[in-house]
């Protein structure tokens, strides 16, 4: 798969996860929403691996374990500060400041622990891409500042950053699919004790099961094999940041299928957004940058 293909897929990812919040209003407005996150999981994780223990096409020998399990926790805690943080400060605000933070922190990262230098079209796309952000969710009425929603939400920005990292590794060793299949069912059964002390009345309706089949397969299972299968050749920050996608696929879904009206500011922020995943996405190419005495491959 070509680098630029590989910017493609990441973004298809994305766009599928931008699905989930209209997929969402079609399902009981009773069930708590970790009680959602931990079901799209369980169905993600537990249905590929069956299907690929069926096949006999996973190998559990040499299996990166290490790596599987810190991508699996970073997830699973992922989950519950992003769901925990939009229910203390607001949909707009734990959003913005949980999609907005991790390519930030995940350029951070990768500067501390791989030592690969933020490039100059990398950072101008992020700031495009985060200023869209804002502009789109921080116009909405009903938001509330709240210091330990944001701190929740800027928990979950690290956490997100911290799993495309580690998956990475993984995926050095194992392909995307037994990849996702693993660490995804490793994360559904931590969070499984959340079907039981949350309420999960309408779950089980036949809207309810079909919502979160659709979460579970097309937002999950399939999002991730494709965000993975572009990750194996761009760089994690890269990939975070084009995972911005997921907010402008939301709020263009929100027009078209749920009915909202969005004002200039917001079809500002979706500008700016496109723009920069667009800077991104198109100026790719890889350069060898010395970093502190080491050769590091980056994105410019």
């Amino acid at each position: 798969m070509s680098q630029r293909i590989s910017y493609l897929v990441v973004l298809l990812g994305a766009v599928l996860w931008g699905t989930t919040g209209t997929a969402q209003t079609f399902m009981p407005q009773t069930i708590h929403p970790l009680a959602v996150g931990a079901s799209r999981l369980a169905v993600g994780g537990f249905s590929l691996l069956f299907i690929l223990l069926i096949m006999r096409k996973i190998d559990f020998r040499n299996w990166p374990w290490k790596s599987t399990l810190y991508a699996a926790v970073s997830m699973a805690i992922f989950q519950y500060l992003f769901f925990s943080s939009v229910r203390l400060t607001g949909v707009a605000i734990g959003t913005v400041v949980t999609i907005g933070s991790a390519p930030v922190f995940s350029g951070i990262i990768e500067w501390l622990l791989l030592k690969r230098r933020p490039t100059r079209v990398w950072i101008m796309a992020t700031i495009l891409a985060i200023i869209g952000c804002v502009l789109l969710f921080l116009n909405k009425g009903g938001i509330v500042v709240n210091p330990v929603g944001i701190s929740m939400s800027l928990g979950a920005g690290i956490l997100f950053a911290f799993y495309t990292l580690v998956n990475k590794d993984v995926l050095d060793k194992v392909d995307p699919v037994p990849a996702v299949a693993v660490i995804f069912s490793m994360s559904a059964i931590m969070l499984l004790p959340f079907l039981f002390l949350f309420e999960t009345e309408g779950l089980m309706t036949g809207r309810g099961i079909s919502v979160v089949l659709y979460l579970g397969i097309a937002t999950t299972s399939i999002a991730y094999i494709l965000f993975s299968a572009g990750l194996k050749r761009i760089p994690s920050s890269s990939a975070v940041t084009l995972s911005l996608a997921e907010p402008l696929t939301a709020a263009i879904l929100s027009v078209l299928v749920v009915g909202e009206r969005l004002n200039g500011t917001s079809w500002m922020g979706v500008a700016m957004l496109l723009g920069g995943i667009l800077v991104l996405t198109l100026s790719g190419k890889e350069k060898v940058v010395q970093v502190t005495g080491t050769q590091t491959n980056t994105i410019v």
